[in-house]
């Protein structure tokens, strides 16, 4: 009975310490980030919004993974409808310390083109004129900021000239990136989409992230039965579906 009081003590303090060791770990963290917003609306459709389909699939992407993951701790970059500068957004991911960053947009064309289907990207020099493009259209939004040009040292997301700096960036977190990006289009196949692969691009919203990263184009908005898809409830929940799973796979093998 002695020796029983005698260790009982030790393996209190063995209990506290393995709960305070629990407590102080940092906790697997995801950013979800809806592109556009506010005054910038990204893609437009018929009748439908680039910026509105971004937020309704990363807010639904954002409660399966709150509601499932339980370990796991999602950072947005916005929730609302507001203007959200591309600097400002990696910056939160860095800040947050995240272990992914995920940028959820949807495509277009120009008029008259059709298009369907999803794709995703990782940061890199484009291989393919339609890759440029998508980037110019997405870098687009850094014109509704203030004083962009020194912001962004010169950067024009419209000249072909300025994603010249892509060719000689090194992303620590490529390997990583591809593989979130290549989980991403296994379950977009899965769920029926059109699968437009896994591509490199010059994005300036992956290029200032300090994890591994991707950019989602979820489909084609100026393309009638696409843009109805996704504006769609069972489009906005089959999509984020789709994120989320490959998102607890890619999880799942680096733990």
């Amino acid at each position: 009975m002695r020796r029983l009081v005698f260790i009982l003590p030790f393996l209190l303090l063995l209990v506290i310490g393995s709960t305070a060791v629990a407590q102080g770990t940092k906790p697997f963290t995801i950013v979800l980030d809806a592109g556009h917003g506010g005054k910038d609306p990204g893609a437009l459709g018929k009748s439908g919004k680039e910026k509105n389909i971004n937020l309704a699939v990363t807010l639904a992407l954002g409660k399966l993974i709150e509601d499932n993951l339980k370990d796991v701790k999602v950072v947005y970059t916005r929730k609302t409808d507001v203007f959200v500068e591309l600097n400002e957004r990696a910056a939160i991911a860095n800040r947050a310390k995240a272990n992914l960053f995920v940028s959820i947009h949807t495509n277009a064309l120009p008029k008259g083109a059709q298009g369907k289907g999803s794709e995703t990207y990782t940061l890199g020099m484009h291989r393919a004129a339609d890759n440029l493009e998508v980037a110019k259209r997405e870098n687009a939004a850094i014109m509704l900021e203030k004083d962009y040009e020194n912001r962004y040292e010169g950067f024009d997301p419209k000249s072909a000239e300025s994603y010249i700096i892509f060719e000689f960036m090194q992303d620590t977190y490529m390997e990583q990136s591809v593989k979130l990006a290549s989980f991403i289009q296994q379950q977009f196949r899965s769920a029926g989409r059109p699968d437009k692969g896994v591509h490199q691009a010059g994005f300036l919203v992956l290029r200032a992230t300090s994890m591994p990263s991707c950019l989602i184009e979820l489909g084609y908005i100026t393309t009638a039965s696409e843009e109805a898809y996704l504006t769609s409830d069972r489009g906005v929940q089959q999509l984020a579906k789709s994120i989320y799973e490959a998102i607890k796979k890619y999880k799942a093998i680096k733990q």
